[in-house]
């Protein structure tokens, strides 16, 4: 059976983990000296791309901006910041790691300037727990490093490259296991 979803956009509000109860009030935790979402995040109303600083944020400071930011920076909310679930260590500016959700399950966004933060433990045992879950709840699992798409299984992963907003990648299943995943254009889905 094959599975398709999209690798691009993704939901900026957060909705947290599917089926986890435990969400923090933004009231309990604040962004504080974390900028990285100004950074790993593309913000349309500013035709800022994707790993790059945006021109308002001061880094580790904040935004210049912040009373009239775009909607879509008021709205956005990274996991760390709603879900108790994560601990300090997931603190965007100390993981260097901004976690996301989609429709399909969990992004894993990268800082460019630390490609493979997501490889140090308690990283890489959390994303691998995440990814077993998710092969029951069919919830994907997903590290984006630049432009490369990494999909992280139970088993494996599968690096899919370089990933545009127009491409799908589709997952081929037995079961609820992953067994293969390959990139197709949206046309061709």
């Amino acid at each position: 059976m094959q599975k398709i979803f999209f690798a691009t956009p993704i939901n900026l509000t957060p909705t947290c983990f599917k089926g986890n109860d435990r969400v923090t009030s933004y009231a309990r935790r604040t962004c504080g000296d974390c900028t990285l979402c100004c950074k790993v995040m593309a913000i349309e109303a500013l035709a800022k791309p994707a790993n790059a600083w945006c021109p308002h944020c001061g880094p580790g400071r904040g935004c210049a901006i912040y009373p009239a930011r775009p909607d879509e920076c008021k709205s956005f909310a990274c996991l760390w910041l709603v879900n108790d679930l994560l601990d300090e260590r997931w603190k965007p500016s100390r993981a260097k790691l901004v976690l996301t959700t989609s429709e399909d399950g969990i992004e894993i966004r990268c800082d460019p300037g630390f490609p493979d933060a997501w490889r140090r433990e308690p990283y890489t045992g959390d994303i691998r727990a995440w990814a077993v879950e998710g092969e029951t709840n069919d919830m994907t699992v997903v590290v984006i490093a630049g432009r490369r798409i990494i999909l992280v299984t139970a088993d494996r992963e599968f690096d899919l490259g370089s990933v545009g907003p127009d491409d799908r990648i589709v997952r081929e299943l037995e079961g609820t296991r992953v067994v293969g995943a390959t990139v197709v254009k949206a046309r061709d889905s």
